[in-house]
């Protein structure tokens, strides 16, 4: 008799104490659960064998990075649903992964009997191995020149093409700015690009750095519409030929050049404005204070920095703030989040005074929602340019970190500092932005 799906909803709600949210499909065909709902599809008992070798959040990722878990109706509605359960539940101080807790609870007779049910469901086998989607284990010290390069090749070396199916024309890869929810993608970067150019208040013939310049969208658009002279930097060999090619179909090579290279290595400032957008969380928080220093030393007096960066809610307890284990095999390997609060104060603490912070958190929730929809698009195509496992995974990381924006669990603000001189005269105007009514 199919009955694996009845035995694993049945144990799911034994072990985390309340009705299942969604319905299970099994291998052998049962379903089971609350009609209507979105369907979690186990197509192997091979993904039991993932959770019970790595409980939690990243059995259930390498699962579906597999392909040996799926969902059939809405992913995002899903991933909602699902949340309190498999990531966090509650306030940010009293937060705790309810699914790793629980079964971690061996002393529990009931969780001992649990624990029995699923790998009778299993079966027998060893553990499998993890999808080669994953980054190789690194070692030493984090934050290394070559371990940074290592981490940043395995998430932006997976082919130009395939960004080009996710990113769209722009090639931008941070968060849009959305004028209206109508708007097109395109439109929204561009007007993210610009509003960093107004912000920094860019002039013809200034030095512009832009750390972390992506394909080159931030640095053409900067000289093409203001005028600097633009250097890009980037530690993706493949990031930097696609945008060097750019440069050059532009016309602009006398005024933009690309460069792989680390920010720790830039000696020739001092530039006019500094624009860091989404780079700063590949930094780490034993090296912010290093990465706020050198941008202050880089930056001429008068001079402004705008740091793009998404963040995290703060915890009362910071000792016990953990990397997502996912999105560190996965997707960012050695990226690190921090509250907008530690961040302002490690860029005063290096000298900047900060004029202005603006949270864009529903708008990266929009970008990534486009995004997902431009993979989803063109699904058959991301495949053959990369792997079903390497696609899944951004569909996943992207879905879900949508709704971590929409959510409140995560925000992105755009923070723009200056190095103000002896004199106090920053620059900056006495309103730096106008409210609507």
């Amino acid at each position: 008799m199919a009955d694996a799906a009845r035995r694993l909803t049945a144990l799911a709600e034994e072990v985390l104490g309340g009705p299942l949210p969604v319905r299970i499909r099994a291998w052998d065909h049962s379903e089971a659960g609350p009609p209507g709902a979105p369907v979690l599809v186990i197509r192997h008992r091979r993904a039991l064998r993932r959770l019970l070798y790595k409980p939690g959040e990243l059995g259930l990722a390498r699962g579906w990075v597999a392909g040996d878990i799926d969902v059939e109706g809405d992913l995002y509605e899903a991933l909602d649903l699902m949340a309190g359960l498999i990531w966090e539940r509650g306030t940010p101080a009293k937060r705790q992964p309810v699914l790793a807790t629980a079964l971690a609870a061996v002393r529990d007779p009931r969780m001992r009997a649990a624990g029995r049910e699923l790998l009778a469901l299993a079966g027998a086998g060893l553990p499998p191995a993890p999808p080669r989607e994953g980054a190789p284990k690194s070692h030493g010290p984090l934050h290394t020149l070559r371990r940074d390069k290592q981490a940043i090749s395995h998430h932006y070396d997976v082919g130009n093409d395939f960004y080009e199916l996710v990113l769209g024309p722009s090639m931008v890869y941070s968060c849009a700015y959305w004028e209206s929810p109508e708007a097109t993608l395109e439109q929204a970067q561009h007007d993210k690009l610009d509003l960093v150019c107004r912000k920094l208040g860019l002039e013809p013939g200034q030095r512009l750095l832009d750390v972390g310049c992506g394909w080159g969208s931030m640095v053409l658009h900067a000289a093409r519409e203001y005028g600097v002279h633009a250097v890009g930097i980037t530690l993706s060999e493949e990031q930097a030929a696609y945008g060097r090619k750019r440069v050059a179909d532009a016309g602009l090579s006398d005024r933009v050049e690309i460069r792989v290279q680390d920010y720790r290595q830039i000696h020739d400032g001092p530039y006019d404005a500094i624009s860091s957008i989404g780079m700063a969380e590949h930094v780490g928080s034993a090296l912010y204070a290093e990465y706020a220093a050198d941008l202050y030393t880089l930056l001429k007096p008068g001079g402004r920095l705008l740091n793009h960066q998404i963040a995290r809610r703060p915890l009362l307890d910071e000792e016990h703030y953990q990397v997502d284990e996912f999105i560190d095999r996965y997707v960012f390997p050695d990226g690190e989040l921090a509250p907008v609060g530690r961040t302002v104060g490690q860029l005063e603490e290096a000298g900047f005074e900060v004029r202005d912070v603006e949270a864009l958190r529903e708008h990266y929730a929009l970008t990534l929602r486009q995004w997902v929809a431009n993979l989803e698009r063109n699904w058959k195509e991301a495949v053959r340019l990369t792997t079903p496992g390497r696609a899944r995974v951004w569909r996943l990381y992207m879905a879900a970190s949508a709704l971590s924006f929409e959510r409140n669990r995560i925000g992105v603000n755009q923070v723009l500092a200056v190095r103000t001189p002896e004199s106090g005269a920053s620059g900056a105007p006495l309103r730096m932005r106008t409210w609507g009514a």
